[in-house]
């Protein structure tokens, strides 16, 4: 089943059955999903079962080879997995890309936007990057419609903007909380993760296959095998930014990345992300099919800081730009940031969004070069909403159940504006 269809291909398709197989309506992606999950568990199930029988029959004979035949087993009932209540097989990357491929669309998308990214953020393009789109994905009919919202921005804007979604479908939480739709999809608690990993393919793949490039924020080691291929821009967000693992990751990414200052406001800490990231890294992860492995990088040279504010307040200012730069300069790093509108850039109200991108547009028009990128939170309604549990179908369609965000017209006019000031930067090189 093909996902994000290539309209190119399908337009001149005559098979009714291929071209309904395409296109899986959005309120029945979550069902589809399902399906596709229920069935590669099944073949996970049988695979475990042969390799089990498989390491029954070999690992023995290492232990003869090692002297260890005759040691008596010991009892570890209270020492390991004390407190792990249940284990249950998840679909593999491999076999999810199998069932749910990417699609031409899918993959122009993804490779135009990530040259076109890299370009803005190396100072190729003159344009400015904008990763516009939901706090948190929770509700894939919302979604496409937004993406077809940004395809509409992304052509009106396209020769000054380079637009991409936010998609994110992890959620980093500081105590207890919705961890998001890849991994509980459903919103009713019931954690069906492999579910929620195969509709996240899905949908980046119809998202993408709109001419809608993707941005991201991976909170493991594990969740970006799935999305491998959709991804143009990955986020390392502020209370992941000083994680080793997390910088050896993006390390070996083929996408954009980018590193939030901390909670903090520590700007440093995200300067030594992008350091670190930079450099080939050694580290334990995982392959396409969930193994182990030893992964080795090349390191990232597209990592940049970004500015989000912290708990004592915003950064997007002149004064903080400069002061970014400075540091950035006695590194010996390419002074880019971009700045995140939302988060402590607003005080944590989405109403203040706009009065940064004002700011920032000033700042652009006025011949700031070092800002090549602006990120917005932005829905089909204004807002936010509690999650109940227990009642997800309570939920207004097309409102946020995690951070409050601005709606379509706010986000035309602040599109609008990013744009205009590009044009004047442009008028004063």
């Amino acid at each position: 089943m093909l996902c994000g269809p290539d309209r190119a291909t399908v337009d001149e398709q005559e098979d009714p059955v291929t071209t309904q197989e395409l296109a899986v309506s959005p309120d029945r992606i979550l069902a589809e999903a399902t399906r596709i999950a229920e069935l590669l568990v099944d073949v996970q199930t049988q695979v475990n079962a042969r390799i089990d029988a498989a390491l029954a029959e070999l690992l023995p004979g290492v232990q003869r080879e090692l002297g260890l035949a005759d040691v008596p087993p010991v009892d570890l009932g209270d020492l390991v997995n004390a407190r792990i209540t249940g284990l249950s097989v998840v679909v593999t990357p491999a076999a999810v890309a199998s069932v749910v491929p990417l699609s031409g669309a899918s993959v122009a998308t993804t490779r135009a936007a990530r040259r076109a990214v890299t370009g803005v953020l190396a100072g190729a393009d003159d344009r400015l990057a904008v990763i516009a789109g939901p706090c948190s994905i929770h509700d894939p009919a919302a979604a496409l419609e937004y993406a077809e919202f940004l395809a509409r921005m992304r052509e009106r804007h396209g020769a000054d903007l380079e637009i991409l979604m936010r998609t994110y479908t992890e959620k980093p939480r500081t105590e207890v909380d919705w961890k998001g739709f890849a991994y509980d999809p459903f919103l009713d608690g019931s954690s069906r993760i492999s579910v929620g990993l195969v509709a996240t393919r899905m949908l980046m793949c119809r998202i993408t296959g709109l001419g809608v490039p993707v941005a991201a924020e991976p909170l493991n080691a594990l969740t970006p095998q799935y999305v491998n291929g959709l991804v143009t821009y990955n986020g390392v967000g502020a209370r992941n930014v000083t994680d080793q693992t997390a910088r050896e990751r993006v390390s070996g990414f083929s996408s954009v990345i980018g590193f939030k200052n901390s909670p903090e406001g520590s700007i440093d800490a995200a300067i030594q992300a992008v350091v670190a990231a930079r450099a080939p890294h050694e580290f334990l992860g995982v392959d396409a099919h969930g193994v182990s492995a030893q992964l080795s990088t090349t390191g990232n040279d597209s990592g940049h800081v970004i500015l989000r504010g912290d708990k004592a307040g915003p950064n997007y200012s002149a004064a903080h730009i400069a002061a970014t730069r400075q540091k950035l300069a006695a590194r010996g790093l390419p002074e880019v940031v971009v700045v995140d509108a939302s988060h402590g850039n607003s005080q944590k109200d989405h109403r203040r969004q706009i009065e940064v991108v004002r700011d920032l547009a000033g700042q652009i028009a006025g011949g700031e070069r070092a800002i090549r990128g602006v990120m917005v939170e932005s829905n089909l309604v204004e807002g936010r909403q509690d999650l109940d549990q227990r009642h997800p179908e309570r939920l207004v369609y097309g409102c946020s159940v995690t951070d409050a965000c601005v709606d379509l017209a706010t986000t035309e006019v602040m599109l609008a504006k990013l744009a205009e000031a590009v044009r004047a930067r442009r008028g004063t090189a």
